[in-house]
């Protein structure tokens, strides 16, 4: 396949030249193929980043398919942009022994259309010999304080786990909230703020604040997940350990559940707008590593009741770049902080050297995205099996075509889109791949030496670019 005319995420307008899985070059006027079987796509005008690697997200399955699988949770990641995702261990059974893991390992492998990684959990019941001996993207997320799955632990737990993670150097994730911090009085409330109100942000700060001592202890590397007050993040920061801010923290606050209800109850909860700001501060400047979506997937009919009855989470691996896209198309992200905050970053973080970045030798998971077409979400739209979304009636880009190691896993047709629909007849508006998903971490490799390097991104040219397009 050919890319034709892009504009990367660092402004400059290249053609990228795509070889099985990789991609063979980037550069200007790049020859068209000599096979006639290949793909040209004229993406002037249009937007290519690398696949969005969407760190945290609940599948759901093996245990609770009525929620989401693994074909519908990737389908919707595909739709999104997302190229690979990680999922949490709080399924049923849990991924704490050797064939937990084997058996969601064997669903993914069967129904993903993106590539993937399985995190390992911690409980009382762990057998960490048998998930270390698996191909583990990483251990956790580690619970603090009690969520979706019941798998919270105490700090003799958490200290024996990162002492064998670290060991192993094996990142660790984890949920910090500090249930010590919560507000009972907030439990003789029954409105949609009192979920808020009771699991505080101080719990937060204080439950990192404990996590960075056992790390600093072991010298770990702990990743905190889905960081919701500017003092979560700027403790984790002085304390050397990366983090994430999902999408739900960056643009919905507690002025937000009037009309949310139920509907928007998570773990951590939805912060004050004052507080959400200032995250969205440290998402834009570069202090926060990641944004990740923490796609906890529940139906209709669960969360339709009383707050301390509905469950926590929302969807999100569909709109989480297209949120932030439309951001970017406002002038309040850069590209490239979008590309460093979704793909870029993540594989830095967890050590995926062929993801998250379009250079030569590099996996061709690439996205392309025409930045006018701006659309109204609707849950109706989008296809996670929940068929609900906390962000209805904002704005996002979505993707046009979305590519896993030179694979089309998704395409949507259009009057103004790039792609040619002609295989596809003339009433479709989209269409999916096939299940080309595999374990990140079993197929691990460097950049291909051989790759055709024509252009640098920058990093020895004249157009200051960086060295990450």
């Amino acid at each position: 396949m050919l890319i034709r005319n892009a504009t990367l995420p660092d402004g400059r307008e290249r053609d990228v030249l795509l070889e099985g899985e990789t991609i063979a070059a980037v550069g200007e006027d790049l020859p068209m193929p000599e096979s006639a079987d290949e793909r040209f796509v004229d993406a002037s005008g249009k937007r290519l980043l690398p696949g969005m690697i969407d760190a945290h997200v609940h599948f759901r399955e093996p245990g609770f398919s009525h929620k989401e699988t693994w074909e519908t949770g990737s389908r919707s990641a595909a739709a999104g942009g997302v190229t690979c995702v990680v999922d949490q261990p709080n399924t049923d059974p849990p991924t704490i022994d050797g064939a937990a893991f084997d058996e969601k390992e064997k669903l993914a492998s069967e129904a993903s259309l993106v590539d993937f990684g399985i995190n390992g959990g911690v409980t009382e019941q762990w057998v960490p010999s048998a998930l270390l001996q698996r191909p583990m993207f990483a251990l956790g997320e580690v619970f603090l304080a009690d969520s979706t799955g019941d798998m919270g632990i105490d700090v003799e737990l958490f200290a024996s786990a990162v002492k064998t993670a670290a060991r192993q150097d094996a990142v660790v994730t984890v949920h910090a909230e500090d249930a010590t911090e919560f507000e009972p009085g907030a439990k003789e409330r029954d409105d949609a703020d009192a979920w808020s109100a009771y699991r505080t942000a101080r719990a937060e700060a204080a439950a990192v604040r404990a996590a960075a001592e056992v790390g600093d202890r072991f010298d770990a590397h702990l990743h905190v997940a889905h960081t919701s007050t500017p003092e979560g993040i700027d403790v984790a920061k002085d304390h050397g350990m990366t983090c994430e801010v999902t999408p739900h923290h960056m643009f919905l606050s507690r002025r937000d559940l009037g009309d949310l209800d139920t509907f928007g109850r998570m773990n951590p909860p939805l912060r004050r707008e004052r507080l959400r700001s200032k995250v969205w501060e440290r998402v834009v400047d570069g202090t926060v590593d990641i944004v990740a979506t923490d796609h906890a997937p529940h139906t209709r009919e669960e969360k339709d009741a009383s707050i301390w009855d509905a469950p926590s989470g929302v969807p999100g691996v569909e709109t989480a770049l297209p949120l932030l896209l439309e951001a970017a198309r406002n002038d309040e992200i850069s590209y490239e902080r979008v590309r460093d905050l979704t793909a870029a970053n993540v594989a830095d973080v967890f050590d995926l050297p062929t993801k998250g970045r379009i250079e030569a030798g590099m996996d061709a998971d690439l996205v392309l995205v025409d930045p006018s077409d701006s659309r109204e979400i609707r849950g109706e739209d989008l296809h996670s099996k929940c068929e609900w979304t906390p962000f209805e009636g904002k704005q996002g880009v979505f993707p046009e075509l979305t590519l896993v190691r030179g694979e089309v896993v998704y395409e949507r047709f259009g009057p103004d889109s790039a792609i040619e629909a002609a295989e596809a007849g003339e009433t479709a508006n989209e269409r999916f791949g096939d299940a080309v998903g595999v374990n990140v971490r079993s197929i691990e490799r460097s950049p291909d030496p051989d790759a055709t390097a024509t252009d640098t991104d920058g990093e020895d040219g004249d157009d200051g670019g960086d060295d990450r397009a």
